[in-house]
């Protein structure tokens, strides 16, 4: 019964590792900090960035081992649902950016001219792809 149990822990350690490096190697190699920050204009707050990665990172693994059940009511679920799709949103429009995605992806498809459809497509899709999830999937 320990060895079952120490190999689950090393297991999961290795996996804990291998995600952690990953994480860090997107998140350094592709500039996506230093990108969103020169974006938004608030170069001087990098090291909140930073820190704000690093303590998230830290609370989401031990949510996720915990697997908290939160109720809250409509007033108090918006804006916490508003600050995570503008986290995601801006850490996309980051990565987009670092990678130049949307002129590629116009070049491939052979609708250069018409890039500011092809995001605007994008983002429509993003929003009703949420509206669906949020008034199908979440019991307020």
């Amino acid at each position: 019964m320990t060895i079952n149990i120490l190999l689950v822990f090393l297991v999961g350690l290795a996996g804990g590792l291998a995600v952690g490096a990953g994480f860090v190697a997107f998140l350094v190699v592709l500039g996506v900090i230093p990108r969103l920050t020169q974006l938004t204009k608030t170069m001087h707050l990098v090291h909140l960035y930073e820190w704000s990665v690093v303590f998230g990172a830290i609370a989401g693994t031990f949510g996720s081992l915990q697997d908290p059940i939160f109720s809250a009511p409509g007033v108090i679920a918006i804006p916490i649902g508003l600050a995570a799709g503008i986290f995601v949103g801006m850490l996309a429009a980051g990565l987009t950016e670092a990678l130049n995605v949307f002129p590629i992806l116009a070049k491939r498809v052979r609708i250069e001219e018409r890039i500011v459809i092809l995001i605007m497509a994008i983002v429509i899709g993003k929003i009703a792809g949420s509206l669906f999830q949020w008034m199908y999937f979440v019991d307020l």
